[in-house]
């Protein structure tokens, strides 16, 4: 596109150059500037963009957009804009150069503290086995259809964002699921993305600190910028912040809907909930919030129309508004939660009642309540678990059905955790704890299990301290009694360990198994 057209619309303040040169891409990184990329300085938390300007201009980069102009002479052939934000200059000109993407998606956009990931990954199960080719983006990974790409965060910047929604849209696909950090929101990455449905998961305390959010008000402000975005918004009902996320959507006028176990008003219910070790079963109560009216079946206006999403003898009761025999292999009340929201988002979107239990019965999120072959009387579960109250969730999930539930848990360094709660937290909830090593980065490993420490030690709770995480996760299965169910929390779907000075291969999955076919072999030779 053309660099005149392109900044149509901009608020600029100044431009130098010619801007009659032809524009295909948008960069913030300056290593992957080129010809015919728009460089984007952006003053970030850490560095600033501006920095990088010859670095960019060396690359070849010959167009640049700027909130301060360099002090310094350029090429005469490069173009430098003025504007105030870049930050969302780049969401606009990405949204543009790449022809508005996300109106041409079924764009569903996910927020909340927990559950993101796990609800994302149950939806694009819902809508793969019903037909559609799915793209993902998120914290373990972005896809387009099966193909798998790389994500180094959460939610991308913008201009990448813009560029992957448009691949997604060149490929065929049909509905992307992501998604959107408070971080990511913040920012604007997501700006002028056209969501048609928004979901709030939860809110708690893990992004609390001076790098993120001040307080909760903060946190639940930059959630809530979602639901001004899309055009239906799905609530947690039984989340107190839902009322915040129901005022930005109700300033969208988009359409509310809730859901949750708790509150008698939500429009999508579950009852007559069953929790086993390996999986959790429900009922889901709809009521004439949702379209789907109580001895009726359907109402007009809702987006769910006669013959395309619910046929009778599927599932759906439909004198009684009730989805029965909801399964989903995944254990857990948080489980509920998850499958609740992909469940009524899929309904909204017409998906028939039959594929949304048969998808919802074979779903698999790695690294979340996963649980690792033993081949022992003990079990072992892998989980992303890494706050305090993703730990209350697990263990109390586990204590439903273990004998004894041990905790190994770490906390990754550089980062807002509130370590001392962590372990007390730990300490109060689980039969016996191991305090290891999570991802220490730039911090001493040891320093961290102490600060975790002192928490663990203001309860009676029994532990012990390996600072090496192999040799913590051999000493928990090496002293497995029997009907123990041990829980590896913190790295889930990782498979990768992060130290000041490296980053090494660190699949927890293997390290099980290596360390189970160690004991093999010592007890063979005996």
């Amino acid at each position: 596109m053309n660099l005149k057209k392109l900044i149509e619309g901009l608020d600029i303040s100044e431009i130098r150059g010619n801007t009659d040169k032809e524009i295909n891409d948008i960069v913030v990184d300056s290593r992957k500037s080129a010809k015919g990329k728009l460089f984007v300085c952006i003053e970030g938390y850490t560095t600033d963009g501006h920095r990088f300007i010859k670095d960019a201009i060396f690359s070849g980069s010959d167009a640049l957009l700027v909130s301060r102009m360099p002090e310094y002479e350029l090429p005469s052939n490069v173009t430098v804009i003025k504007t105030e934000d870049t930050r969302m200059a780049v969401a606009y000109l990405s949204d543009k150069l790449y022809g508005h993407p996300s109106g041409k998606l079924n764009l569903i956009g996910i927020t909340g503290t927990k559950g993101k990931t796990t609800t994302s990954y149950m939806i694009r199960e819902i809508y793969k086995k019903a037909g559609q080719k799915t793209g993902l983006i998120g914290t373990i990974q972005n896809m387009i259809g099966e193909r798998i790409l790389y994500a180094d965060r959460t939610t991308p910047e913008a201009c990448d964002l813009q560029r992957l929604l448009s691949d997604m849209v060149n490929e065929n696909t049909d509905t992307c699921i992501m998604e959107a950090s408070s971080q990511g929101l913040n920012l604007g990455r997501v700006a002028y993305c056209q969501y048609r449905t928004a979901i709030f998961t939860n809110l708690t305390r893990d992004h609390i600190g001076p790098s993120e959010h001040k307080d909760m008000d903060d946190y639940a402000d930059a959630k809530s910028k979602l639901f001004k975005m899309a055009t239906r918004s799905l609530l947690n009902g039984d989340s107190p912040y839902h009322t915040v996320m129901k005022k930005s959507a109700q300033a969208s006028n988009g359409t509310i809907f809730t859901y949750g176990i708790d509150n008698e008003q939500s429009d999508f219910r579950a009852i007559n909930i069953e929790k086993f070790s390996d999986h959790v079963k429900y009922d889901i109560l709809l009521t004439k919030g949702t379209g789907l009216q109580v001895g009726t079946g359907l109402q007009v206006g809702t987006g769910l129309q006669v013959g395309t999403g619910l046929q009778v003898g599927t599932g759906l009761q439909m004198g009684t508004g009730l989805i029965k025999n909801v399964t989903v292999p995944i254990p857990g009340k948080f489980s509920v939660y998850n499958s609740l929201a992909a469940i009524a988002c899929a309904l909204l979107d017409n998906i028939d009642v039959e594929v949304i239990l048969s998808a919802m019965s074979d779903v698999y999120v790695s690294g979340k309540a996963e649980n690792v072959p033993t081949g022992r009387d003990f079990s072992i579960l892998i989980d992303y678990a890494h706050n305090p109250d993703s730990f209350i969730n697990i263990i109390t999930t586990v204590k439903e059905y273990a004998k004894r539930t041990v905790f190994l848990f770490g906390c990754g360094g550089d980062r807002n955790r509130p370590r001392e709660l962590m372990g007390k937290t730990v300490g109060e909830n689980a039969d016996f704890a191991i305090i290891t090593s999570d991802n220490p980065r730039t911090e001493d490993p040891e320093s961290i299990v102490k600060d975790l420490e002192a928490g663990i030690k203001l309860t009676n709770g029994k532990y012990v301290c390996i600072v090496d995480r192999t040799e913590a996760i051999e000493y928990a299965i090496r002293n497995a009694l029997p009907g123990d169910v041990i829980i590896l929390a913190g790295k889930g779907h990782e498979t990768y360990q992060i130290f000041k000075d490296k980053t090494i291969h660190y699949d927890e999955r293997e390290i099980v198994r290596d360390i189970l076919k160690k004991m093999d072999e010592e007890s063979n030779k005996q």
